[in-house]
């Protein structure tokens, strides 16, 4: 059995499935590191447009996987607290790859984002929530700290200081609705209607330009981490000509929209 699915719904969409609903898809390294892969082989899969990522089964990802995390030969020989740095790089690469991705990724929260699951769920570019999900910050219940896997860096930076400090504080749960109210996901759905909110936001991105949607995607994140207006201005302001003055699809926009027609964008 598979425990990452991949699959093509709809031209130019790829749906990455975590599959280990009996164990709510937490992140056992037999789950995460072929996952991983999955993710940096559709990166560059030029036909591949956006990406879709969900769980099967009940829950999205329930965090570390308490019962078996497995064992990697990378393991061997290593103390405990060398092992410990092994497995937090691994995950950490995990949100940093979906990161890097060439194309949009978003996550269809399907269920329960627990621990690092929020974490993963936090590190897609768009989320889109079952009214069945639920966020949780795990670490603080159990003894330890809710700051994992980027989730102090990326949710503040979502929703906001304040509220970002009460919910990783407090280690409670945040319903779909309240996420979507919040800005942490971009509308709650009723479950029969996830994938198919996910396939119709795809399906839009699908129809721009591909260079100008992966650009878009970088300054996006580049603007997360600027240190000032004018210098991210400036690094827009590249990419914005880059496009401009070395493609034809300014001039196809335009030619376009007085035809009447969509715009066929060769880049």
């Amino acid at each position: 059995m598979s425990f990452v699915t991949v699959e093509s719904p709809r031209p130019g969409v790829c749906l990455i499935t975590l599959n280990r609903p009996e164990r709510m898809n937490a992140m056992a390294f037999d789950v995460m590191v072929p996952f991983k892969e999955a993710l940096e082989k559709v990166s560059f899969d030029n036909d591949v447009r956006v990406v879709i990522v969900t769980g099967a089964g009940e829950g999205f990802c329930a965090g570390a996987d308490l019962e078996d995390p497995g064992w990697l030969d990378i393991f061997n020989g290593l103390t405990v607290p060398g092992i410990a740095r092994r497995a937090m790089k691994i995950l950490d690469d995990v949100i940093k790859t979906i990161h890097d991705m060439h194309q949009p990724v978003i996550g269809a929260i399907n269920g329960p984002a627990i621990g690092g699951g929020f974490c993963l769920a936090m590190a897609t570019d768009i989320r889109v929530a079952s009214e069945k999900a639920y966020f949780r910050p795990a670490g603080i219940n159990n003894g330890l700290t809710s700051a994992e896997l980027g989730l102090s860096y990326l949710l503040p930076r979502a929703i906001g200081t304040s509220r970002a400090f009460e919910i990783m504080l407090t280690g409670r749960d945040v319903s779909a609705q309240e996420a979507a109210d919040l800005g942490l996901v971009s509308k709650a759905v009723a479950p029969e209607q996830l994938l198919e909110e996910c396939y119709q936001i795809a399906e839009r991105i699908c129809g721009f330009s591909q260079l100008g949607v992966e650009l878009s995607k970088q300054m996006l994140w580049a603007g997360v981490d600027a240190g000032s207006l004018h210098t991210h201005m400036n690094h827009e302001g590249h990419a914005q000509l880059f496009v401009r003055m070395t493609t034809k699809n300014f001039e196809e926009a335009i030619k376009a929209r007085k035809e009447g027609r969509t715009p066929d964008y060769k880049d």
